[in-house]
């Protein structure tokens, strides 16, 4: 059975109407059109559906609709600002942390997180917390690269 909702995606209010079971992901794709969180897995394991809960990253094809109502979700195409991509995502373009770029939008998400709770993190600290976010083309080292790089602008005050 439908239920009318409403979420609060990228700072703005979407009403809609779904079976409360329903993935986020799910919705914020076929409804909302906001096709950047990619279906991976399914099972919440290869991270490629990472968006922002409340500033948390959390796996969108795990997460009911009904569990992210009044909660302020941002997704990957709610990072840039006025033009402006976010620091994580301009140092995954300058570092070419990406090949087949279909983690890409996981991994900057759970980037973004990273940054906001430790921002100075160690090589060692993003490894360990990336390690739910699945490279497939073996890019870990240029993503690495560019979170360090990312933190480094963030820390300078730099957009």
């Amino acid at each position: 059975m439908r239920a009318p909702i409403e979420l609060d995606v990228n700072g703005k209010r979407y009403p809609v109407q779904y079976p409360p079971g329903t993935s986020l992901l799910t919705v914020l794709r076929d409804e909302l059109g906001l096709t950047g969180s990619k279906y991976g897995c399914g099972e919440g394991h290869c991270g490629a559906c990472t968006v922002l809960i409340g500033g948390a990253p959390r796996r969108s094809c795990q997460v009911p609709v009904s569990a992210a109502v009044g909660k302020s979700i941002t997704t990957i195409e709610g990072l840039e600002k006025e033009g402006l991509l976010h620091p994580v995502q301009q140092a995954f373009l300058d570092a070419g942390a990406f090949q087949c770029a279909f983690c890409t939008p996981g991994m900057i998400m759970s980037s973004v997180a990273l940054l906001h709770a430790k921002p100075n993190p160690t090589s060692s600290e993003i490894i360990q917390f990336l390690q739910g976010n699945i490279c497939r083309c073996g890019a870990h080292p240029r993503i690495i690269d560019a979170v360090r790089q990312a933190a480094k602008t963030m820390q300078e005050g730099r957009p």
